[in-house]
């Protein structure tokens, strides 16, 4: 059974009918009781390992108690819901959460501190802290990056080029002009842990990446494709084999830049791998014990362990892969 920090279970109550009521988030704003997340430029601010949620009171008066585009400068507030009750979790059960985005040019672009945040909070962005959050913290992680993203792509009409406004507690953007409606998008992916005829694990090296780092091959769904069928094509161009069967695993939101992940183990007879010299600089293919030996001695590096990838290739592998330093 494959394990993913994509649980089944919601960290929070996004309050999706009441949301849309007029003045919600502005009602929300005028209690004492929520939290705000803050992010800036796809990074959220930290209080050590943990996601920092901020009391209303400490937030800058710029900031503060108002919604949507009445922020200055292009900031953003976001409803992102109520913790549920039986959450292991340092907010109470029922505690609004709201996210504060900052506008861009509201700090320099590789600031890790904030003026008027608690002494030690500090930014820093999913990729660097993921393993580390608790199961609640990157849930609310993942949809505020997501949501924030998504607002500063599309603060003019895709129709006209107007204006847009935030309306729905942030989760509806309106022209200002010709009045259509625009909803946060997520982008569907396939990713998949490929499998040979002889069992062994074919991994691919990216040219954004370190040589010694492997993983599993993925895409983006492109119109009018199912996700097995994106599944199919990306493996083909990417590293030249071909599969003949696919079993679904599991899905996880990631907020690169705000894409759903269907997790597939891709089955294949071929033997021999192509990389594409565009995207893919190498393909290895690892049997079990070898993959592990690599790991541990630094000869190949694999996704961190908060990652879809990762628990694709330790469905494979039969269970948790050690990293340097680990015992079992």
């Amino acid at each position: 059974m494959l394990t993913t920090n994509a649980s089944p279970v919601t960290a929070l109550d996004r309050q999706c009918e009441q949301r849309t009521t007029p003045g919600y988030l502005a009602a929300v704003l005028e209690t004492d009781d929520y939290r705000v997340v803050v992010f800036h430029r796809g990074r959220a601010l930290m209080d050590g390992t943990n996601l920092a949620y901020l009391d209303p009171e400490s937030i800058d008066p710029a900031y503060r108690d108002l919604a949507g585009d009445a922020l200055p400068l292009g900031g953003t507030h976001v409803y992102l819901g109520k913790v549920r009750p039986g959450q292991t979790h340092r907010l109470a059960a029922a505690t609004d959460i709201v996210l504060l985005s900052l506008p861009l040019n509201a700090l320099p672009e590789d600031a890790t501190e904030l003026s008027w945040a608690p002494l030690g909070n500090v930014f820093a962005g999913y990729r660097d802290v993921a393993q580390d959050l608790n199961a609640v913290d990157a849930q609310v992680f993942v949809e505020a990056q997501a949501v924030a993203q998504w607002h500063g792509s599309h603060v003019h009409c895709p129709r006209c080029g107007s204006s847009t406004e935030s309306q729905s507690a942030g989760w509806m953007r309106r022209c200002t002009a010709d009045g259509s409606q625009h909803f946060p998008r997520t982008d569907p992916a396939a990713i998949v842990a490929i499998v040979g005829a002889d069992d062994r694990i074919l991994l691919a090296n990216n040219y954004a990446w370190n040589e010694n780092r492997y993983s599993t091959v993925a895409g983006f769904v492109e119109a009018g494709e199912s996700a097995e069928q994106a599944a199919v094509r990306e493996i083909a161009e990417e590293v030249g084999v071909h599969l003949h069967s696919l079993a679904y695993v599991s899905s996880q939101a990631w907020p690169f830049p705000r894409s759903l992940m269907f997790g597939f183990i891709g089955y294949t007879n071929d033997t021999e791998a192509t990389p594409d010299r565009s995207e893919v600089r190498a393909a290895r293919w690892f049997e079990r014990e070898e993959l592990q030996a690599a790991v541990l001695c630094g000869d190949a590096v694999i996704s961190h362990k908060a990652s879809i990838a990762r628990s694709l290739i330790e469905n494979w592998y039969g269970g948790p892969i050690l990293e340097p330093g680990e015992q079992a």
